[in-house]
């Protein structure tokens, strides 16, 4: 996403390496049903908060008598803002049966907190673990894990640490093992590794994010954005165009091409299939269909899904991308309460 930004102004960067959101225009026929949850939807609070020292960008929808409570956990980069249209519309496909909460990752901000440090994609699953413990210990309700992209890595590795209070785990276009046939990851790849070219393409997205607002607006809906949602557009140009926030980005990517394994942890996939679920893209080279394979085999019964409604891997960044899998998350997480009722009651 942000070398195909840059391209215009650089000329030195393939416009073939949208590294986080590609978005292609669909203009799917929205039902009675997707325009009753937009009109009427609760909204969420925006509010930042200190786990384990560290400023921390929170998004909530509280329940007043919440069954479950939701934690999304987004990709990279890791800006909550990006998500307000789906998690507003997660909460109203619930029925507010649920409270839902999304967690940023450290330093993808608006506001550089930390100073400039640079955090790995461990460190980003360490402080998903310590909110957990430090503000959903107590809670009486059980957890429900979503996460976008590598967020679906970073919710396996919680659920994994966490399984005393974490029922479910929902990974959307799942970024959870390398694409080796992926030209567009070998790219990125070699383009993180690079402290020069991730300090040059983070100052000339700095300078971006400077720029007048009409200006950078205009250059983010003529490049990626073309068919985003104001909202996403705005997100980009005030949250990513920042030289912290674009450094990080590069940094969290360099290790998941570190941490990340060519084959997924078929055997904890397998262990978990009734409480673990994935939606695929049809075109996804973050979480390919392939892995989809694998994970079916591996893991027969696993709740597998592919996504064939014309939306992509930035699903959140168009209003129809974020309506329909918010419905779609809240159809799986009703079958599994339904299903764990019909279990219960069976004991």
């Amino acid at each position: 996403m942000l070398l195909s930004l840059l391209t215009p102004i650089t000329r030195t960067v393939s416009t073939s390496s949208r590294r986080f959101f590609l978005a292609r225009r669909v203009n799917p026929q929205m039902g009675s049903e997707s325009l009753s949850l937009i009109k009427k939807r609760k909204h969420a609070n925006f509010r930042v908060i200190n786990v384990s020292g560290f400023k921390t960008d929170l998004m909530e929808i509280p329940s007043h008598d919440p069954a479950l409570h939701v934690l999304f956990i987004p990709g990279n980069p890791g800006v909550i803002s990006f998500y307000t249209d789906f998690l507003e519309l997660l909460y109203e496909s619930l029925g507010g049966t649920a409270s839902v909460t999304a967690i940023g990752h450290i330093s993808h901000s608006e506001k550089n907190w930390e100073s400039g440090r640079l955090f790995s994609l461990q460190e980003q699953i360490d402080h998903k673990i310590s909110f957990i413990e430090q503000e959903l210990q107590d809670a009486e309700v059980p957890i429900v894990l979503v996460g976008h992209s590598i967020g679906s890595y970073i919710s396996l590795e919680t659920f994994k640490r966490s399984q005393e209070k974490v029922v479910f785990c929902i990974g959307l276009y799942p970024f959870l093992a390398l694409n080796t046939a992926s030209k567009t990851q070998a790219l990125i790849r070699r383009l993180a590794a690079s402290p020069a070219l991730c300090a040059a393409i983070s100052f000339m997205g700095g300078v971006l994010g400077m720029l007048p607002a009409p200006i950078s607006r205009r250059l983010v809906k003529k490049t990626i954005g073309k068919s985003w949602s104001s909202s996403a557009v705005e997100v980009l140009r005030t949250h990513v165009l920042q030289y912290h926030t674009i450094r990080n980005m590069l940094f969290m990517a360099m290790t998941e091409f570190q941490k990340l394994p060519e084959k997924t942890d078929s055997d904890f996939i397998r262990g978990k299939k009734n409480q673990i679920a994935f939606l695929f893209g049809l075109d996804d080279h973050w979480g390919p269909l392939h892995i989809h394979e694998e994970i079916r085999k591996q893991a027969p019964d696993a709740r597998l899904e592919v996504e064939r409604e014309g939306h992509t891997h930035s699903f959140s960044c168009t209003e129809a991308g974020s309506v329909w899998v918010a419905q779609h998350v809240s159809s799986l997480i009703k079958s599994y309460i339904q299903t764990a009722k019909i279990y219960q009651s069976r004991m």
